[in-house]
């Protein structure tokens, strides 16, 4: 039985690709890739991500692309109130599938500054609202603040549960999100024998709580890296690599495994 496989997270609108979309799009459909989420961060480009799945979805041979709009809390200067208005009309207007990406980044140290956290923390939890109302799961972007994401959720009572994605957390606060209705998302850093925090959560909370993602164009696998100087940008056709690398660190079957994350992800986003 060939291989289906979801590509949870992806910036495939963004104009790295705009060269050669159609061709990638092919190669990730002949790879095993059935479907893929286009994932917003800015509001400015939801025309482009809009754009993106229509070109993607009328293609002959390509992935499903489903979409996830949202304000991606590293862009924090930049968002706007209305901005969440225009958010707000899409999951009104259009077929989203979730929420994002969404949640708190305090890896950069202007982010911890109490001003901009406050901020990432309102507008946080205005999407988290606005996913309650729409009745959305969300695909969470969390760094360096896992505990007050989690506070955050817990105060929202968020119920619809969703994806940490690229997670980087420790194994309890893993369980923590696995408790509240989160699948754990799993990038091609699983193939990096030196992402042991990673290699022992997931030993630790099995596959059953696991979905797969590229976040292309980042996060490239490292069998698919051309470069240690350079980024080799990273696409939707390189996600067998990262179901590989997650079978490894499991030691299980790789079709049985894709057959697990296939249906992991059916139900986190409630398809």
């Amino acid at each position: 039985m060939p291989l289906r496989l979801f590509d949870t997270h992806t910036h495939f609108d963004v104009p790295d690709f705009d060269p050669d979309r159609e061709h990638l799009a092919s190669q990730a459909k002949v790879a095993g890739v059935e479907a893929l989420v286009l994932i917003g961060f800015v509001a400015s480009r939801f025309p482009d991500l809009l754009k993106t799945q229509q070109f993607i979805n009328h293609l002959s041979e390509a992935p499903k692309a489903y979409l996830a709009p949202g304000l991606h809390p590293f862009y924090i200067q930049q968002h706007r109130l209305e901005h969440l208005q225009q958010l707000e009309l899409l999951l009104q207007q259009r077929d989203c599938i979730a929420v994002g990406e969404i949640g708190l980044d305090t890896f950069l140290a202007e982010h911890k500054q109490p001003e901009l956290f406050a901020k990432q923390q309102d507008y946080f939890q205005q999407q988290l609202e606005l996913a309650l109302y729409y009745q959305k799961p969300v695909l969470l972007h969390i760094r360096k603040a896992h505990a007050e994401s989690l506070a955050l959720l817990k105060k929202q009572k968020f119920q619809f549960g969703g994806i940490a994605h690229a997670f980087s957390g420790g194994v309890e606060e893993a369980k923590a999100f696995i408790k509240m209705g989160f699948k754990i998302g799993i990038t091609g850093q699983i193939t990096n024998p030196n992402a042991k925090k990673l290699h022992r959560v997931v030993q630790e909370i099995g596959a059953e709580h696991l979905v797969l993602e590229t976040d292309c164009p980042d996060m490239t696998p490292l069998c698919c890296q051309v470069s240690t100087q350079q980024r080799t940008r990273n696409t939707p056709a390189n996600l067998p690599y990262v179901l590989k690398g997650l079978a490894q660190t499991l030691q299980c079957d790789e079709t049985d495994l894709a057959e697990q994350l296939w249906q992991n992800t059916q139900q986190c986003l409630r398809l």
